[in-house]
């Protein structure tokens, strides 16, 4: 009466399964410097917490007996486990079997896996390799006929941003349907010189416009990390790619249901870093590095910068204040002076509805002189992407505070904080207005300039005639600005904030009224 025959048989698949594309396949795939994904799965989760669904599918041969002659597995393999502790949902192509893509698709594991990190609430991890379950033009051959393209599962993958992260990493050359899945993301990331990410591949582009690309000419991780800004971030390796995945998903909650983690913490909150005194330079053109005011009011080592190749005149990234998880945004002025560019905007809208999702308290260090002028700029859309950046800003319902390091000009200023209570604090070298005094003296008295028998002198006298207005403090007789801080008192200021917001996030706790914007 022993089912232990049927136990063996189950077994005996199972390791089939565990050979995926076979011994020559997967020599194929070490010696292009990748491991497999098995080893991938392995190497990022918490040791033996994998638990395998749907290993058994696969394309079997059978016998006039009924024997099992051969199995191909599925080429996607579908898991849950645990990361540091924390249950996640895992999944990745296996590139040794028909390269990832659809005429090796086994079933659905793959949407399967997006609905279980969906009812399941738990964040959702895919490794996506080759076409990620893309078109090959061999299913044309195996199925007999062709097809209209439809998205199935799209609707869950949006209902999916909405609650729990998900994060995406391109292991090798993705195509098609696997570039896609990457891009729908909170956290995506490519591996330098052995991840590729387009739309379609070399032949493809050579075939359409009859010239050949190299693939990472085409679509490396240098060029979607820096210039396209389809993928946030670049790392060198898979190791890397794995701790970084890791250490994204420890500054986020589990789901848009729970509060994102504290962790322990030994930097003083009443620590007050002595360089913040005289890192703004009184010469107002003058560069300073915005990463050191970072690290000088953050938990030490707890910034992880998102995106650090695109937009560069933003930083964005997670850190934390006193063990808590926060947002954080700063202008950096050595790349357009710290104005908000059109990259810089799309980068600025991503980050802002991450944050408000996982109501993750916003940090915003301002020292922006506004959007970004000129011919270039105006081409780009500066405009059109700032103003989503700046909608993005004003639905957000999360803590935010702004620090108001120095310039704060115009509209893209107005934007420092979202609506409500705009809690704010100002250093002694903030300097704010509609336009700085330099520029808009030209615009505003310039029949007075040019009528001058010295234009360029009595421009000079009405900049100096103004100059004694621009002080801070006479914005704070006005009740312009509710606080000027000595900037050594800025991270007592905010642990002391972060606290407060951490006893509002219950109150706010659940999914949005609408998705993050890819």
């Amino acid at each position: 009466m022993s089912w232990q025959k049927e136990i063996n048989e189950i077994k005996h698949r199972e390791s089939l399964a565990r050979s995926m594309g076979g011994e020559e396949r997967i020599q194929r795939q070490h010696e292009n410097g990748r491991l497999t994904v098995r080893e991938r799965v392995e190497k990022l989760v918490d040791k033996d917490s994998f638990h395998e669904i749907g290993a058994l599918a696969g394309k079997a041969n059978y016998g006039e007996d009924g024997e099992l002659l051969n199995f191909v597995p599925s080429n996607f393999v579908l898991g849950t486990a645990d990361i540091n502790g924390r249950r996640v949902v895992v999944g990745g192509d296996d590139f040794t079997v028909r390269g990832g893509a659809a005429d090796a698709k086994v079933g659905d594991k793959s949407g399967y896996g997006e609905r279980y990190a969906l009812e399941m609430r738990l964040p959702l991890i895919r490794l996506v390799d080759g076409s990620g379950g893309g078109g090959s033009v061999k299913t044309l051959e195996m199925a007999g006929h062709s097809y209209v393209p439809a998205l199935k599962g799209l609707e869950t993958t949006m209902q999916l941003m909405g609650v729990v992260p998900v994060v995406c990493a391109c292991m090798g050359s993705v195509a098609g349907l696997g570039a896609v899945r990457v891009t729908i993301s909170h956290f995506s990331l490519m591996i330098k010189g052995s991840s590729q990410l387009f739309v379609a591949g070399p032949p493809v582009v050579e075939r359409g416009f009859g010239k050949s690309v190299e693939k990472n000419e085409l679509g490396g991780s240098h060029i979607h990390t820096s210039l396209s800004g389809a993928v946030d971030n670049e790392v060198d390796s898979e190791d890397d790619a794995f701790k970084v995945i890791k250490d994204f998903l420890s500054y986020l909650p589990q789901n848009v249901w729970q509060m994102p983690p504290i962790v322990p913490n030994d930097d003083p909150s009443d620590r007050r870093d002595e360089s913040l005194l005289s890192v703004i330079p009184r010469e107002r053109r003058q560069m300073y590095e915005i990463r050191e005011v970072i690290d000088s009011i953050c938990d030490k080592e707890s910034f992880f910068e998102i995106n650090p190749g695109y937009g560069k005149s933003l930083v964005v990234g997670l850190a934390r204040i006193k063990g808590h998880a926060v947002g954080l945004m700063a202008n950096d002025t050595y790349f357009d002076g710290g104005a908000v560019t059109a990259t810089a905007s799309e980068k600025m809208m991503r980050f802002v509805d991450l944050c408000d999702t996982f109501h993750l308290p916003m940090i915003n260090l301002v020292d922006n002189p506004g959007f970004l002028i000129g011919v270039k700029a105006e081409e780009e859309g500066t405009v059109r992407l700032g103003s989503r950046a700046l909608m993005a800003v004003y639905q957000t319902t999360i803590p935010w505070v702004s620090i108001i390091i120095r310039r704060c000009y115009g509209v893209a200023g107005g934007g420092h904080g979202r609506d409500g209570l705009n809690l704010r604090y100002a250093w002694p070298s903030a300097d704010w207005g509609s336009l700085p005094i330099e520029g808009g003296v030209q615009a505003a008295y310039r029949r007075d300039i040019e009528a001058a028998d010295d234009p360029k002198a009595r421009r000079r006298e009405l900049e100096d005639m103004l100059e004694e207005f621009r002080s801070p403090l006479r914005t704070a007789e006005a009740f312009g600005i509710e606080e000027i801080i000595d900037p050594r008192d800025t991270r007592p200021i905010l642990c002391d904030w972060v606290s407060l917001a951490y006893e509002i996030l219950p109150t706010q706790l659940g999914p949005k009224s609408r998705t993050p914007r890819p």
